[in-house]
C-alpha cells in the first residue's frame, strides 16, 4: 500500500517558511544537495530540475500533495505546474475563483475532504505520496501521515509558519534514519506510531 510522507525543509526551530510564506534564508546549496537529489529528484520543481540538470523517472513519489498558500508560492510568480514530472493535488475552498484562468496540466483542484483524498489515494497503484507543505494542511492530514522526513536547515527563523499548524494528539515517532552533514543539514526519517 502506498504511503503518505511528509517530507519537508525546516529550520532547528521547526518552521517550514517565514510568516508571509517565504523561504528568505533557507540554504539553496550544500554538500547535502546532491544526496538530495539523488534520492528524491522529483521533489525539485521542474525549474530547479531543468537548471540541475535532473531528468529520469521519479523514484518515490509520484503524487504531490499541497495546501493552497503553499501552490500560491509559484502561483505568484507565475508558477502554475511547479512538479509536471507528478500528478498534484491542491486543496483549498478559495483558490477556484482564480484558477480557472490558470491551465496547469496534471494540477487538480480540490475542495473536498484531503483526508478522504488521501485515503482513497493510498488504494491506488503507485509511488507513495508527497506532502509537500503547508502547515494547516500537515495538521488536518496528520491520521494519515506514515512518515516524517524532515530536512532540517541549519538556521532559527524565529517565527513562521509551522510545521505544524494545529492540535493533534501526542504522538510517538520511530527514528528509522538520519545524517548530519558538515555543514550543520540534518536529514531525519521518523516514522509515525499512530
Amino acid at each position: 500500500m502506498r504511503q503518505l510522507k511528509y517530507y519537508v525543509a525546516c529550520s532547528v526551530d521547526r518552521f517550514i517558511a517565514h510568516p508571509d510564506g517565504t523561504h528568505d534564508g533557507f540554504p539553496i546549496e550544500g554538500e547535502h544537495f546532491a544526496d538530495l537529489i539523488a534520492t528524491f529528484p522529483e521533489t525539485f520543481p521542474a525549474r530547479f530540475r531543468d537548471i540541475l540538470g535532473i531528468s529520469g523517472e521519479n523514484k518515490c513519489f509520484d503524487t504531490v500533495l499541497m495546501g493552497r498558500k503553499t501552490y500560491e508560492v509559484g502561483l505568484k510568480v507565475g508558477i502554475a505546474n511547479p512538479y509536471p514530472q507528478m500528478q498534484q493535488c491542491v486543496f483549498s475552498r478559495t483558490l477556484s475563483a482564480n484558477f480557472d484562468a490558470v491551465e496547469a496540466e496534471n494540477v487538480e483542484l480540490l475542495s473536498t475532504d484531503p483526508v478522504a483524498v488521501v485515503q482513497d489515494l493510498k488504494q491506488q497503484q503507485g509511488k507513495d505520496i508527497w506532502l509537500c507543505g503547508g502547515g494547516d494542511l500537515a495538521t488536518t492530514l496528520f491520521s494519515e501521515i506514515d512518515e516524517l522526513i524532515l530536512k532540517v536547515n541549519p538556521l532559527l527563523l524565529g517565527a513562521g509558519i509551522s510545521l505544524f499548524a494545529g492540535i493533534f494528539k501526542q504522538t510517538m515517532l520511530e527514528l528509522t534514519n538520519s545524517k548530519v552533514y558538515n555543514n550543520g543539514f540534518m536529514l531525519i526519517y521518523y516514522q509515525v506510531k499512530h
